[in-house]
């Protein structure tokens, strides 16, 4: 269970429960819910994709179930405002790029193209909102019982809810699941409006193509939006405090490779700055900043700023402290390897806690902590969790870098191959980028693989899968892959770090 996880995180200290009579279900309960002498096995307070996948599968292991939801719609941050319409605002927004100034190097001549910004706006909500119902569906499918109301914690067992169409209820639980996510970090002394000064979530619904748009932060949700918006038109500037992009995880020459490729597409960088204000004036936002290391003072003008610095947990209005929840020094929920608070019987998964704010890596614990709750053991694989920056080209990475292995000082060997060298990429005039692997030097087990290039969101699965089985290089590189396809190129890659490749 887990046991990797005991090396990375201190013992805790569990506190005892007090003995308590459990509350009565107030009248006002939705029909079909449990009463106080039938409590849920398994109650989960949020319906993202931690949340939403732990109670469809403790719904499929045969316990009853319960999800709150404050939201009133499922798929938290990810489906509602986060990965999902950012990627249909991606795929647009790059449809509509290539139609500007691709196709008529392919032969295909397009006349009158034009954006239509309210059109593609409205195709990213259809797609939330199908999705949404979709899991609401899956919800019923398995027998869960969804509440929309904010929960807090009344005892260990027992969550109060106030329900979104009016009236307050009580829900009990022999098993308690936290999966409230996270939540957009503030910049200190910078209002959002929404309007000029955006988070993500406004960066999704901008009226109109910001002449000029400045983004706060080079990690993965600022270079997205950052990208959505220099395709359909905007001059994108992005400050970063750190000497690189792509935030952490992201291999030192896969980055500066990306970062050159996104400099040829029309985005500007400021590395190694910090900003100091972000006032609005009107529809105008200036922006004052200097440099981290010689003070340089910069003053930057913009129609739009996106604040894009981080996300943080969310745990206001739990009530946790009447429980013994205990939260570290980052405002993360405590948990040991069984992802158990301390207060017995309510656990924690996703945003929420430890590790990367990532909904597959919410989604895996989601199902390990119900099946730890049915059958005593869950698992979930830490140093196999992917990460993917939906740019064009993509960048996705799974395992250590070369900058982390040369600090825990572990022998390693590389091998590349470029796109420029892949039939496939060739033949669609996708060249940009590479694989890279990186193996263990005696032992040829791949301890991680870098990628950047088209589709590499996609091709990091089979990272994973090898990963997942500790292949080495030799056991990738000795199986056939289809051609002409983008995944010979991973193929010839781990031929590189141990013989060589045989297209380059």
């Amino acid at each position: 269970m887990l046991s990797a996880l005991l090396s990375r995180r201190s013992a805790v200290t569990f506190r005892a429960a007090q003995p308590m009579t459990l509350p009565r279900v107030v009248p006002s309960m939705a029909r079909g819910l449990a009463s106080s002498s039938e409590p849920y096995d398994v109650v989960v307070i949020g319906g993202g994709p931690g949340g939403y996948v732990a109670a469809i599968k403790a719904g499929q292991l045969g316990l009853r179930t319960a999800c709150i939801e404050k939201r009133g719609s499922l798929g938290g941050t990810c489906l509602n405002v986060g990965c999902i319409p950012s990627k249909a605002m991606l795929n647009n927004s790059h449809k509509y790029h290539d139609t500007l100034h691709d196709l008529k190097k392919r032969g295909i001549e397009v006349k009158d193209v034009s954006l239509n910004l309210p059109t593609m706006l409205k195709a990213k909500d259809k797609a939330v909102t199908a999705l949404t119902k979709g899991v609401e569906g899956l919800l019923k499918k398995n027998k869960v019982d969804y509440v929309k109301g904010m929960g807090s914690f009344a005892s260990p067992t027992t969550v109060d809810v106030e329900l979104l169409d009016g009236g307050k209820t009580q829900i009990e639980g022999k098993n308690i699941i936290i999966a409230t996510g996270s939540e957009v970090t503030p910049f200190p002394g910078v209002e959002i409006d929404e309007e000029r000064i955006v988070s993500s979530t406004g960066a999704l619904s901008l009226k109109e193509v910001p002449k000029k748009m400045i983004v706060i932060g080079g990690g993965v949700i600022g270079l997205e939006m950052g990208s959505v918006w220099s395709r359909l038109g905007a001059e994108v500037t992005v400050v970063e405090f750190q000497d690189a992009i792509g935030g952490p995880g992201v291999d030192g020459e896969v980055g500066k490779a990306f970062k050159k490729t996104l400099e040829k597409q029309g985005l500007k960088f400021q590395l190694g700055t910090k900003v100091s204000s972000v006032e609005r004036h009107g529809d105008s936002v200036t922006l004052k900043a200097e440099g981290k290391s010689d003070g340089k003072g910069l003053e930057l003008e913009a129609d739009v700023v996106l604040v894009s610095i981080g996300r943080r947990p969310v745990t206001k209005g739990l009530n946790l402290e009447a429980i013994g929840v205990e939260l570290d020094n980052k405002g993360r929920v405590v948990v040991d390897d069984e992802y158990n608070t301390t207060c017995k019987g309510v656990k924690c998964i996703g945003d929420a806690t430890f590790g990367p704010m990532l909904a597959h890596k919410a989604e895996e614990e989601g199902i390990a902590a119900v099946e730890m709750i049915k059958t005593g053991y869950g698992h979930v694989n830490y140093d196999v969790i992917p990460s993917v920056v939906y740019t064009y080209p993509e960048v996705a990475w799974v395992g250590k870098n070369e900058e982390q292995l040369k600090e825990e000082g572990v022998e390693y060997k590389i091998g590349k191959f470029p796109f420029m060298a892949n039939s496939r990429a060739k033949t669609n005039d996708e060249p940009e980028g590479f694989v890279k692997f990186i193996v263990e030097k005696e032992s040829d087990r791949i301890l991680g693989v870098h990628i950047m290039g088209p589709n590499a969101g996609e091709m990091i699965a089979e990272a994973c899968l090898a990963m997942e089985y500790s292949a080495s290089a030799e056991d990738v590189g000795r199986t056939c892959h289809a051609h002409p396809t983008l995944s010979e190129a991973f193929k010839e890659a781990a031929l590189a770090s141990y013989d060589k490749p045989i297209n380059f």
